[in-house]
């Protein structure tokens, strides 16, 4: 059988000719090379020893269980097991359900998905950034802060329970667009179909792709790059005029500015120092005279714009025309939603907004600036950050993080005025040293890397110092120590280090200190992903290791290998010769011969 890559591959090169349809694509399901490829991709996932309703996790991949599920897709007897249904919080306070594959459908789904991913991918948006390689919110807010120079009015779409209300039927048709691979098809109609159990009660799926699910991302972008593709031919026929018309006022008092900066110029020489000074003043007034006003007319009835940027179910649209515009473009892509692809807005998400007002997209606050301020380019002094987009951290982001996080009460005195006391974290006294100061560090890290686009940032030194005093409260209660004693009892120069010791020695843990300066590329593609599609690093040597056949424990080589996998490697004790192995070679996956793989579980 051709190996998986050279599979892929052969996707890719059709993927951009729209009319070609792909056939006999079911038949990769075959190869048991294709599921090596998907277990190396899947387990690292933070969900990949999580138990679906058999009870089944990925340890113990291995032949058997493959040629198992490769006979029952020849058959085609193959049938998903519902997903087990769990709940975790939004930010909003409500629940997310997320449903939970059994580990052999795992496998299975990231194999069509790798197959989707190779065929669609190319031909996807660049005006979508949710789950996709080398994209993120990050990408999505920086083509924001570049389309959206200028705009008047924001429209933020926000689709209604989008992952929960996808059409079947429409899905499956834009499908078979390109696939013409019934079994293919009929393998995805099964896993839409598949259902829920929740409190052990089944649940049949009528609409919908299962939240976290290997799949689920990639339709959900098929199925939405139809509105990416309505929006890029809106575009084209909502676009009117080639440039603004010239702002008469503007016009007027530059004229003004140039002649008599041009009578200088020529009279400087004869001039003595008080006269200069004093034809330096007026230029100097002149120049904010005209500066003032804006160099083309803002609403230009014969000039329109629009831009649109989506991350998965949530978009935004920057119109430059009038509110009336604005409105209608809401209209016509309810209507669309609603036509075509069987999808409802949220009314109480989907908002016009003023461009000087703050539209929220992302967890951002999105502002066109209304800075004057110049600065000397080759043309001279420019307004180059006027109608710039700004984008802003929240205040209510960072202090529900602190109020989340319970470091924070917020009391308000007799005058109304708020009073902050950091709080210390009784679950964390029982962790070791460095451990408290390694959670409160990586904290801190991840609202600064989500959030280091924005303009205000450096805002976070409040969050740290919230965190800090936070952590010599917990340091203290866990010392039965004052908190300033707890402070010194860890300080040096200058720096709060706590010391511990590991297999290389001593090492220390140092309280963050790095600052918070504004970033202004992209962090990367796994800044913000969900935690359902969240995936840790995807070393490349697992599939090879099991290729080559050698137990990691007793050397043996056979063709009969299994994995040994477990959850994290901080839960081993090193108490028994595998978990020695694991922790030496920091791996949380053994390849192991059968008799080592029943020793361990024995």
């Amino acid at each position: 059988m051709r190996s998986p890559q050279t599979v892929l591959e052969n996707l890719l090169r059709h993927s951009l000719d729209k009319t070609y349809r792909y056939e006999r694509l079911y038949r990769n399901l075959y190869n048991p090379d294709f599921y090596l490829l998907a277990y190396q991709n899947v387990y690292t996932n933070k969900g990949a020893m999580t138990p679906g309703i058999d009870g089944l996790t990925l340890d113990g991949y291995g032949v058997e269980r493959v040629n198992s599920v490769i006979e029952s897709l020849k058959n085609h007897s193959y049938q998903p097991n519902p997903a087990r249904r769990r709940y975790i919080p939004k930010k909003n306070g409500k629940m997310r359900p997320l449903g939970i594959p059994s580990a052999n459908d795992k496998l299975v789904q990231e194999i069509v998905r790798m197959m989707l991913e190779g065929i669609y991918e190319p031909t996807l948006s660049n005006f979508s950034h949710g789950f996709r390689p080398r994209r993120s919110g990050h990408t999505a807010l920086l083509q924001i802060q570049h389309n959206f120079t200028a705009v008047k009015w924001f429209v933020e779409g926000d689709i209604k329970a989008y992952f929960d209300t996808i059409d079947h039927h429409v899905l499956i048709a834009i499908l078979r667009r390109r696939i013409a691979d019934e079994s293919l098809i009929e393998l995805i109609w099964k896993f839409l179909k598949a259902g829920y159990l929740e409190n052990w009660q089944y649940n049949a799926t009528f609409s919908g792709t299962p939240q976290g699910s290997g799949i689920s991302p990639i339709l959900a972008n098929i199925y939405l790059n139809e509105l990416d593709t309505f929006m890029e031919e809106y575009q084209t026929s909502f676009d009117k005029g080639e440039v603004r018309r010239s702002n008469n006022e503007y016009t007027m008092r530059q004229s003004r500015y140039q002649r008599f900066s041009n009578k200088c110029k020529k009279l400087w020489a004869t001039m003595n120092a008080e006269e200069r000074e004093a034809a330096l003043a007026e230029q100097k007034r002149l120049r904010k005279d005209y500066q003032q006003y804006p160099g083309h007319v803002p609403m230009d009835s014969e000039y329109r714009r629009i831009q649109y940027v989506r991350y998965a179910d949530d978009f935004i649209i920057g119109v430059i025309g009038s509110k009336a515009d604005a409105e209608q473009v809401k209209t016509d892509i309810s209507a669309f939603l609603s036509d075509k692809l069987k999808l409802s807005m949220s009314a109480e998400k989907t908002l016009v907004t003023h461009g000087n007002d703050k539209a929220r997209f992302l967890g951002y606050d999105i502002v066109v600036s209304n800075d004057n301020s110049t600065k000397k380019t080759s043309r001279g002094q420019s307004r180059i950050f006027n109608n710039r987009i700004k984008l802003y951290l929240p205040r209510e982001k960072w202090i529900g993080k602190l109020l989340e996080y319970g470091v924070l009460k917020i009391e308000r005195d007799v005058c109304g005025k708020e009073k902050w006391k950091p709080l210390q974290r009784d679950d964390y006294m029982y962790l070791p040293p460095h451990e408290i100061v390694a959670q409160y560090n990586s904290q801190i890290r991840g609202i600064y890397n989500y959030y280091r686009l924005a303009s205000n940032v450096s805002v976070l030194n409040k969050f740290r110092y919230v965190m800090e005093y936070s952590m010599y409260k917990t340091f203290a209660g866990k010392y039965r120590i004052t908190m300033t004693k707890a402070k010194l009892k860890f300080t040096r120069n200058g720096k709060f280090s706590v010391p511990y010791r590991n297999k290389s020695g001593e090492k220390s843990v140092v309280f963050y200190n790095d600052g918070f300066p504004r970033v202004k590329v992209a962090m990367g593609e796994y800044v913000d992903q969900t935690p359902e599609y969240a995936k840790l690093n995807m070393p490349g040597e697992l599939f090879f290791r099991y290729k080559a056949g050698r137990c990691d424990l007793c050397g043996a080589v056979s063709k009969d290998v299994t994995v040994h996998q477990v959850r994290t490697l901080k839960d081993l004790t090193g108490d028994t010769r595998w978990e020695q192995v694991m922790l030496e070679k920091r791996r949380k996956a053994l390849i192991v011969c059968r008799e080592c793989h029943k020793n361990i579980h024995t």
